[in-house]
């Protein structure tokens, strides 16, 4: 918010508006928005517990030069991963001309051989994707993970701005903001554009594990936002090489699934075979290309950290371009070269499980014992592959109302983008993903992080975008509602099963955002 000791002119209004409100009036309304939150049930799942999402009510402000550079490598970003994923389950041409070795990806567990010349309807693998961004101390912008498995968060978008500008009518009404409401019918019509040949009117559902998934308030937000059918693998069944949907007039076909369950549950045939929540053949199904499911399975080999340091030349390789948005200096652990450095400076680096998300198996050298970075040393000889470096950089700021008032806190921020084949729409704003504790660089929900609303500001001689509008239910009929968790204490051993797989696989996939 501040240059020094002034207020940056994209602030402006914003501070001299919390200024006349005044302390008291700012908490009162912060209350208040956290009490909406909490009765709304937006929520978010930690260690089995529904927790309330916090959302701050200092809005993070973006400049319209800033996000046409953030636009930009997004989309340059997807669509190098996009010929990446085609070119690793096909031809394999980026291993013959030397850009990736062929160990790197053929030995990641996200590399799944079933799918290995399986080719999409319209060419979409990667159907929506959230790239990670943090903002380094020269202000700008780089790239700290890849999402594009089953990346999650867009609905805080959603409600956040629903939200906020409730909360702060008079502060939003002064701004002309880039709107975020149309995500759900952007998704729907790059979903409906992915149908198999010959489905002039393709019938899409959202594929949840169900009510104990950490995500599952956003499951049954897009559902409802794109007017589309929320099922659990129960409710579908694969007959003859096609999927069908249980319902009240019987068995109909599916021809897009829009799945949030991980790779590995998704169909016991191919994968896990105690598996509950997915559907046994669907894989078949979706070979026989009856079906398309997306994201498309096997994309987890884009999201591995170490093929991360690799995408600044997929992009030159791919696409004949520089990359826009630059990537965080890596160290790659399986080269002797480079591991050898960082085993020198462990109490200087930050490591990470090239496999790891949600924050979980991330070590701070500066901030790590002696015993644990002896741990560490261990484990990277062990398995170099599962490991790389980054430095410490001092994440980027926003003012933040914490318990002692608005104080600086460390942020990141996830775009979002929707692929439909001929164009990727990056929604404007994206997740913003804000460090409560004092000093923290990690933002994760499950190490206490919060949200702020992102506003991309619009130019003033941009047309007038239409305005966000609070999301409209739209009536769902005809399933067959799956049976909900037992009242009376008595759950039954399957429901039991598909509880601890649900929270084993989930899918908030939040990352690890931390340098």
């Amino acid at each position: 918010m501040f240059e020094g000791s002034e207020v940056r002119p994209s602030y402006g209004q914003v501070h001299a508006s919390f200024e006349k409100m005044g302390a008291d009036e700012v908490r009162l309304r912060a209350d208040s928005l956290a009490s909406s939150y909490l009765e709304q049930g937006v929520t978010f799942g930690v260690e089995g517990e529904e927790r309330p999402f916090p959302l701050d009510i200092v809005p993070r402000l973006i400049e319209a030069e800033d996000w046409d550079h953030v636009e930009r490598g997004v989309r340059q970003r997807v669509l190098a991963l996009e010929k990446f994923l085609a070119d690793a389950y096909g031809p394999g041409e980026l291993f013959a001309d030397g850009v990736v070795p062929r160990e790197t990806v053929v030995t990641s567990p996200h590399y799944h051989r079933v799918v290995a010349g399986l080719e999409p309807a319209n060419g979409v693998r990667v159907h929506v994707a959230g790239v990670d961004l943090i903002r380094d101390g020269n202000g700008d912008f780089r790239v700290l993970e890849d999402n594009v498995r089953v990346p999650s968060g867009v609905s805080y978008v959603m409600t956040n701005r629903r939200a906020l500008s409730a909360a702060l009518p008079e502060v939003f009404a002064d701004h002309r903001i880039r709107p975020v409401s149309q995500y759900s019918q952007r998704l729907l019509a790059a979903l409906r554009k992915a149908a198999p040949a010959g489905v002039s009117d393709p019938t899409v559902v959202v594929l949840t594990p169900g009510v104990y998934n950490s995500a599952y308030f956003e499951h049954t937000l897009l559902a409802r936002t794109m007017g589309v059918e929320l099922v659990e693998g129960r409710d579908l069944v694969c007959r003859s090489g096609r999927v069908m949907m249980r319902t009240t007039q019987g068995l109909e076909p599916v021809h897009v699934i829009y799945r949030r369950i991980d790779d590995e549950f998704l169909d016991p045939v191919q994968f896990r075979p105690d598996s509950a929540l997915g559907v046994p053949g669907i894989i078949n199904a979706a070979r026989a290309g009856h079906v398309t499911i997306a994201n498309a399975v096997g994309n987890g080999v884009a999201d591995d950290k170490l093929l991360y340091t690799y995408v600044p030349d997929l992009i030159r390789y791919y696409l004949s371009e520089e990359p826009i948005l630059r990537n965080v200096d890596t160290w790659r652990m399986g080269e002797a070269d480079q591991r050898e450095e960082v085993l020198d400076r462990l109490d200087e680096l930050v490591l990470k499980p090239v496999d790891g998300s949600g924050g979980k198996g991330i070590v701070i050298g500066p901030a790590a014992s002696k015993e644990e970075l002896e741990e560490l040393r261990t484990k990277i000889l062990l398995d170099p592959r599962a490991w790389i470096a980054q430095p410490v950089i001092s994440l980027s700021t926003v003012p933040t109302l914490v318990e002692h008032g608005i104080r600086p806190r460390h942020v990141d921020l996830r775009p979002f983008a929707v692929h439909d084949g001929d164009d990727v729409f990056v929604l404007p704003g994206g997740l913003t993903r804000v460090a409560l504790p004092e000093g923290e660089l990690i933002v994760n929900s499950s190490r206490g992080g919060g949200s702020k609303d992102t506003w991309v500001l619009a130019r003033p001689t941009d047309p007038d975008d239409e305005g966000d509008a609070p999301p409209t239910a739209t009536p769902v009929t005809g399933i067959s509602q799956s049976a909900g968790p037992a009242l009376d204490g008595d759950v039954p051993e399957l429901q039991v099963h598909e509880q601890e797989q649900q929270q084993q696989q989930g899918d908030a996939q939040a990352g690890d955002r931390t340098c």
